[in-house]
């Protein structure tokens, strides 16, 4: 199964040369030639809603929040369950946020089943704050406990844009909770250097690090892992790089 996840940078934004017009075919195309069976979009606007459900019709979504919506194959994926919090100390009051993050956050998750094999899975898309790092923590916090409440067996996949390079007490939370960075997974402890880059590709000077990212844990095992660097004809579909990983149910 291969997963992606996808900052798309918001069409509110006033980018100029890479406005959202000017760029969403190519981010529909870098998308659709990586081919995955579900993936995790963040930033997202109604209208950018509308070009990429107009560009993968087959595909059907789930958000609580159109900033943070997952896609998914139909046809090969049928939902059994679907839900979504706010991360915050109230995550089922909408709109709600806490511990001085400076924007409401949210995670959207879907459980599907794979059509012919009836193999089950949870995929939950977010976006963590991009001030407060207290936020960050107990937000990665709530994804943790959220994870831990649906069993250690059932394969469960996180997609997301954390605001947070592998220093980051975040992504130990993460770590630490019981998720497994899919990249690290297969290529060590060598980092791949930035996935956001501001349109300039390897150009960027604005370090970041790794922040965009895909989690797993329960019952899978992956099997490749990548950042996405496309750049048809020059241009990026984001400021972000996506982020791939191809993954497997392991075997009992």
């Amino acid at each position: 199964m291969k997963v992606m996840t996808c900052n798309i940078r918001t069409s509110a934004a006033a980018d100029g040369p890479n406005a959202w017009a000017l760029r969403r075919d190519v981010c529909a195309r870098v998308i659709r030639d990586h081919a995955p069976d579900v993936f995790g979009v963040q930033e997202m606007t109604d209208e950018q809603f509308d070009d990429l459900a107009a560009a993968f019709p087959a595909y059907d979504t789930h958000a609580v929040d159109r900033a943070n919506t997952i896609f998914y194959d139909a046809r090969q994926y049928r939902r059994l369950a679907a839900g979504g919090y706010w991360l915050s100390e109230t995550p089922h009051v909408p709109g709600s946020k806490s511990w001085g993050s400076a924007c409401v956050r949210t995670a959207s998750w879907i459980h599907l089943a794979h059509r012919e094999t009836g193999f089950a899975f949870r995929i939950i898309n977010t976006h963590l704050d991009h001030v407060g790092q207290a936020a960050r923590e107990r937000q990665a916090r709530l994804l943790v406990e959220d994870a831990a409440a649906w069993g250690a067996a059932l394969p469960q996949i996180l997609t997301g844009d954390m605001n947070a390079d592998a220093d980051n007490a975040a992504i130990t939370t993460l770590t630490e909770g019981g998720w497994t960075d899919t990249y690290g997974a297969v290529h060590g402890s060598q980092e791949p250097g930035d996935t956001f880059h501001e349109f300039l590709g390897r150009g960027c000077t604005k370090s970041l690090g790794r922040i965009d990212w895909i989690f797993m844990r329960g019952a899978l095992r992956v099997q490749a892992a990548a950042i996405v660097i496309d750049a048809p004809a020059g241009r990026h579909p984001s400021d972000h790089y996506f982020v791939s990983a191809t993954v497997a149910l392991m075997a009992p």
